[in-house]
């Protein structure tokens, strides 16, 4: 993950704070009845529509790591040094940070001798269920994402408003920014992660991922400000510019989070951005 100045809170940035960025759906989407404005962007992501997604993520998570066979679990993911069974894990303590504040502050505590510090957390998480079975995990998962959506829909917008130092690669965010988009944003690669490692297509709508597809994009663009034009394929794709001059780009939109998010490479010196996950 790179810190990054994009806005901030629990939606997309505006038409002002992008610049002028322009997203346009296909025909299949806008006849889908997505989220996508009359005007050709998708709309700003608030706090409800944040959790109703992170509700879906957790459900299909369930659905795919319910459905692996025991061959499955140890094979490697594009998350270096985890197997399929370690990303549950991380999942696991994940979910459990976002059901209780003072668990949150209990895996940084335990975490912040490694930079960066989201890494040290997540490798107490993993270690801490290093001798759990994907039955217990399963079910410990179910259990703590239910109890961590009921924490994280009842957050008041004062304390979604608060400013944390989170060290980095996310730097200074709002509690908003951590609990709304990155913990979504990261059930949501996850899947796309173990899915890979497991030869399965993943479940993949213009509703539900190409909105987060969308406010990735968004995020990306703010982060490096440089024209582009770009075209992203599949059921979570669109078109987005900015400026003039780009020399158009065209990849699948699973690719492109793959490569802002460190995962992959490819498309030159503006996908070379980073956004965190």
């Amino acid at each position: 993950m790179d810190g990054i100045g994009a806005t901030e809170g629990s939606g997309s940035m505006t038409a002002a704070d992008r610049g002028g960025f322009v997203a346009a759906s296909d025909a299949a989407r806008t006849a889908s009845g997505s989220p996508w404005s009359v005007a050709g962007r998708p709309a700003r992501m608030r706090h409800a529509e944040w959790m109703s997604a992170a509700a879906l993520e957790y459900e299909r998570l369930l659905v795919l790591f319910g459905d692996l066979s025991a061959a499955d679990w140890p094979r490697p993911t594009d998350c270096t040094g985890w197997d399929v069974r370690q990303v549950l894990a991380h999942l696991v303590g994940a979910a459990a940070g976002t059901a209780s504040l003072r668990e949150l502050a209990r895996q940084y505590r335990l975490g912040r001798h490694q930079r960066p510090v989201v890494d040290g957390m997540n490798e107490v998480q993993v270690r801490e269920r290093a001798d759990a079975g994907p039955d217990r995990l399963i079910a410990e998962f179910a259990t703590a994402a239910a109890r961590g959506l009921r924490a994280r829909r009842r957050l008041p917008a004062p304390v979604r408003a608060l400013r944390v130092p989170f060290g980095p690669p996310l730097g200074i965010r709002s509690v908003g920014y951590l609990m709304d988009r990155i913990y979504t944003r990261d059930a949501w690669m996850h899947r796309i992660d173990v899915s890979r490692a497991t030869d399965r297509n993943p479940v993949l709508t213009a509703a539900h991922d190409g909105r987060l597809v969308a406010d990735l994009v968004d995020e990306w663009g703010a982060a490096h400000g440089r024209p582009f034009d770009l075209t992203l394929t599949g059921p979570a794709g669109g078109h987005w510019s900015h400026g003039r001059g780009a020399a158009p780009l065209c990849l699948d939109a699973v690719e492109f989070a793959r490569i802002v998010s460190g995962r992959s490479t490819g498309g030159g010196a503006v996908l070379s951005q980073r956004v965190p996950f």
